[in-house]
């Protein structure tokens, strides 16, 4: 930064210091947060949709129908970016941000603004088939984390920013600021206190207004209840929440059986070759793949099914209905498994609209099932294309308020209100219970990196081992005397513990000043007794970079020691204190809850 821009940013801190408020100032930047994350949603639709727009138009795709090409050109200009701009793996947006909100204090790379508002539209617009909300919500991420650090605000406070801009994000994208609002507690664990919630609104309302800026009143889905709720149906919705159950655990487990799939194949190249070839086969036999799938939605809620599969090689046969809700339930297997391919042929997008075009699909094929049974029962095809989403994304995400609350939002369908709460609330439940976690979070948990709403984790997630490691502590070489321990480890010591090393530094054992103590004065022993003689072995050992904080207190706890010595690649590195791990958990406490 030039020294005269970095005089003018340390002239407006120290007037921002004497004139606003900490309190007014947060409000200030979730508000332009708001606006900023809306604005890179906005961008990120309009790419999209301008490279959508330009290769429809282009003759030789459209009158051959050789669109499913265009994903592995699309996934080799993402690669190419990557490469030789980006120059590093792409990652989980959504996953990304919640490493960051636990291991890095909410600080993000500033190069993913740009990279997520590359990537995604390079890999959406040319038909790869994830969504534009992931890319959103981590660019807009980033902008709030970067824009934090300029103005020095504190690591809590950045956290809440990064939450401010996921709903900005979201609000603009949908135009649903309750549910925006609703996604981040769910997803991003945030505490919904006064101390939040204001800044949330203030982010989510201000992600709407963009979006009203630059779009005017332009829907997603165009909905009009035509069949209210009727308590004869509550069967039937129960039967979808239990579909879209098991489709949540489907979807979930999918996800990581492809990207294990994909493991083998380190060389970037052979993952882009192998899963674009893949997503062109499926595009060719399912064209409503291809890209993000509003229209698909909307068709299915407009009654449209036949415009909705759009041209396939059954085209002949639609006028049978059961070959149509075979058609419509193999988008409900093969989303999913269209959407992980391209994630792990190095595409770039996110999870949450895949779960939306996977749940219209099987709601309507429920319906359509229960319409043409021949029983005389009669369902609204629509409403259920609906609630499926719902349900798809409180089983996929764990999001079941974010769900009912989206849904109600984006079609105005307040009046479905109680079948959404039944299909979400039945999902939710069904797959919670079978999955622990979800695609967003599942590798933090193992990793044990994860923040949740319980409070004594979330605290202990947050505390870094690095900080609590203390060195000063005098080595003492395994072949040493007892002299030469005296004199060059115990006089020049304050500490009462002394690692034991070999020639390697790596951890033999340790050695105790109460040990020794009645031994230092017998001069006799000094040459002839080896400091390894008062070795012992430590109660627990710290293990860098694999035990995590709950292991650590767990170790602890078990051992009822005071000290620990810890080891990294082998060697020994230092100490932690239980008294200073229990001032640093404290601290954090009193950080994270604000009281």
């Amino acid at each position: 930064m030039p020294t005269q821009n970095k005089s003018f940013l340390k002239r407006l801190l120290i007037w921002r210091y004497k004139h606003i408020s900490e309190k007014t100032f947060i409000y200030i930047l979730s508000v332009v947060v708001g606006l900023l994350a809306g604005l890179a949603s906005v961008t990120l639709k309009n790419i999209t949709y301008f490279i959508e727009a330009s290769l429809e138009r282009g003759i030789i795709f459209s009158s051959n129908q050789l669109y499913f090409i265009l994903p592995i050109i699309g996934l080799t200009l993402v690669y190419l970016y990557v490469k030789f701009v980006h120059k590093e793996r792409l990652k989980h947006a959504v996953s990304s941000i919640l490493f960051s909100l636990s291991k890095k204090k909410g600080i993000i790379d500033r190069k993913q603004i740009l990279t997520q508002l590359v990537a995604a539209p390079l890999t959406v617009g040319f038909g790869g088939s994830v969504g534009l909300l992931g890319p959103a919500v981590a660019s807009g991420a980033a902008i709030s984390s970067n824009l934090g650090r300029l103005f020095h605000i504190s690591a809590k406070t950045r956290s809440l920013l990064i939450a401010c801009a996921s709903a900005g994000a979201i609000a603009s994208i949908f135009q649903s600021p309750i549910a925006a609002i609703i996604f981040a507690v769910e997803v991003f664990s945030m505490d919904l206190t006064m101390i939040s919630m204001l800044p949330l609104l203030l982010a989510s309302i201000s992600g709407v207004l963009t979006s009203y800026f630059f779009l005017g009143n332009e829907v997603l889905f165009t909905f009009n209840i035509s069949r209210a709720f009727a308590v004869k149906d509550t069967l039937f919705y129960i039967v979808l929440g239990v579909g879209t159950g098991v489709a949540s655990i489907y979807f979930t487990k999918m996800y990581f059986g492809i990207l294990q799939l994909f493991k083998p194949l380190k060389s970037p190249k052979y993952r882009l070759l192998v899963g674009g070839l893949a997503i062109g086969i499926m595009l060719y036999m399912i064209p409503p793949l291809y890209g993000e799938g509003f229209s698909f939605i909307n068709n299915l809620l407009l009654g449209n099914h036949i415009q909705a599969l759009g041209k396939t090689p059954f085209d002949a046969f639609l006028d049978n209905i059961w070959v149509v809700i075979a058609l419509l339930f193999g988008i409900t297997i093969f989303k999913a498994v269209a959407m992980t391919t391209t994630l792990a042929a190095g595409g770039a997008g996110g999870i949450f609209i895949p779960t939306m075009v996977m749940g219209s699909a099987l709601g309507n094929v429920v319906a359509k099932v229960i319409n043409n049974l021949g029983l005389g029962f009669s369902v609204s095809e629509s409403n259920f294309t609906l609630i499926g989403m719902a349900g798809l994304i409180a089983g996929v995400l764990h999001a079941p308020l974010t769900a009912i609350f989206l849904i109600a939002e984006i079609t105005g369908g307040y009046g479905l209100f109680v079948p959404l709460m039944i299909t979400a609330s039945i999902s939710y439940l069904i797959t919670k219970n079978t999955i622990d976690y979800t695609i967003y979070t599942r590798e933090l948990a193992e990793r044990g990196d994860l923040l949740t709403h319980n409070k004594d984790k979330a605290v202990l997630t947050l505390m870094q081992l690095d900080d609590l490691i203390e060195m000063n502590f005098k080595k003492v070489d395994q072949h040493m005397t007892l002299g030469e321990m005296l004199h060059e480890s115990v006089a020049k010591s304050t500490r009462n513990i002394f690692p034991v090393v070999d020639s390697q530094e790596a951890l033999v054992g340790i050695i105790l000043l109460d040990d020794i103590r009645e031994f230092m004065f017998d001069t006799t022993l000094y040459k002839s007794t080896k400091a390894i003689t008062f070795m012992q072995k430590p109660p627990e050992i710290i293990f860098y970079g694999q035990d995590k904080m709950q292991a650590i207190m767990q170790k602890f706890q078990d051992s009822g020691a005071w000290n620990l010595p810890v080891v990294k690649d082998g060697k020994y590195l230092g100490f932690v204190s239980k008294s200073k791990l229990l001032t640093a958990y404290r601290r954090e406490l009193i950080n994270f809850t604000g009281n």
